[in-house]
């Protein structure tokens, strides 16, 4: 597959405009919001594209990004929501609306199995097993191809997971758990920003 991948500093041109469902990933130099930064944030319009954009750590000025993570009428499909959206809200300062999750979809949809990273999901559903080996590479500053190429892949084939992971849930008749659950998503960040990181639900 053949992916249009392009890089911006800083924020997405003027010129780019996306329609109704774009799928969003994010890349931080750590997993602690308490000591981590916000370093890229991937889009994908799901043709086979990718823009990626290196935002200034300095400022996180970025109002043509902001503009579209506000913008309530575009669905957001994220792989493992509630880690983006926390780090989204702690530096571009914004509550992310009309969210889709294809790790919470997974998990009720695939009761048949306990694997639900994203590369497991592309491999099953894609049928394209990627190297999840830059995982852990340093995303804090120059960029190399092989680390453009990651992050692509990370967004590029959420639409088509979500298409299959939403036919799964109706067929299963668990489409409705889905809804209900997903609405919980931004609640659970503000938990997670408020440091409750316990399963609250639990005795």
């Amino acid at each position: 597959m053949n992916l249009d991948i392009k890089l911006h500093k800083q924020d997405l041109p003027d010129e780019i405009k996306f329609s109704d469902k774009i799928a969003i990933d994010c890349e931080f130099t750590g997993l602690n919001i308490e000591r981590d930064r916000l370093c890229l944030i991937q889009i994908s319009s799901g043709q086979n594209d990718a823009h990626i954009i290196q935002l200034n750590k300095d400022n996180y000025n970025a109002p043509n990004l902001i503009n579209i993570l506000n913008n309530e009428k575009i669905s957001k499909l994220f792989h493992f929501a509630r880690a983006d959206l926390l780090f989204i809200k702690k530096y571009l300062g914004v509550d992310v609306k009309n969210v889709n999750c294809t790790k919470i979809m997974s998990k009720i949809a695939r009761s048949y199995s306990d694997k639900h990273g994203l590369k497991d999901l592309i491999k099953e559903f894609i049928g394209i097993d990627v190297s999840k080996q830059l995982q852990t590479s340093d995303f804090g500053g120059e960029l190399t191809d092989k680390q453009l190429k990651y992050c692509a892949q990370d967004v590029v084939y959420l639409h088509k997971i979500y298409l299959a992971l939403k036919r799964i849930l109706e067929r299963e008749k668990r489409i409705n758990l889905y809804e209900s659950t997903i609405k919980f998503i931004n609640t659970r960040v503000e938990l997670d920003f408020a440091s409750f990181k316990e399963d609250i639900w639990s005795h």
